[in-house]
């Protein structure tokens, strides 16, 4: 798959979703703003869990705790803001053949 093919895929997007189906595996990608700020904000998020973590000299197993269930459950927000606005999630291994003559070389 060229990156142009997957320009072409990640483009389509007649539906307006905020994340698309990833073409090899199980999950999504983000091609909209929408999408990319969702992640953004994921990211910061645990950046600063993490920051809050490390600043203590010798975490408590409850910090620990706390830190793995804040953890947890930021991605459970993503994983359903990811369902509810992206395409419906399926195993994929590349390109089906209806795909291939869509996206391919034109």
């Amino acid at each position: 798959m060229t990156i142009k093919e997957l320009t072409k895929y990640l483009k389509d997007n007649p539906n307006k979703y905020w994340f698309k189906r990833k073409i090899y595996g199980w999950g999504w990608v983000p091609v909209t703003w929408q999408g990319w700020l969702v992640i953004g904000f994921f990211i910061i998020y645990i950046v600063l869990i993490s920051m809050v973590l490390d600043s203590n000299s010798e975490p408590t197993s409850t910090d620990l705790i706390w830190f793995f269930l804040k953890t947890f459950l930021a991605v459970v927000v993503v994983i359903l803001i990811c369902y509810k606005k992206g395409e419906k999630p399926k195993w994929k291994w590349g390109l089906s053949g209806e795909e291939k003559e869509k996206y391919g070389k034109n």
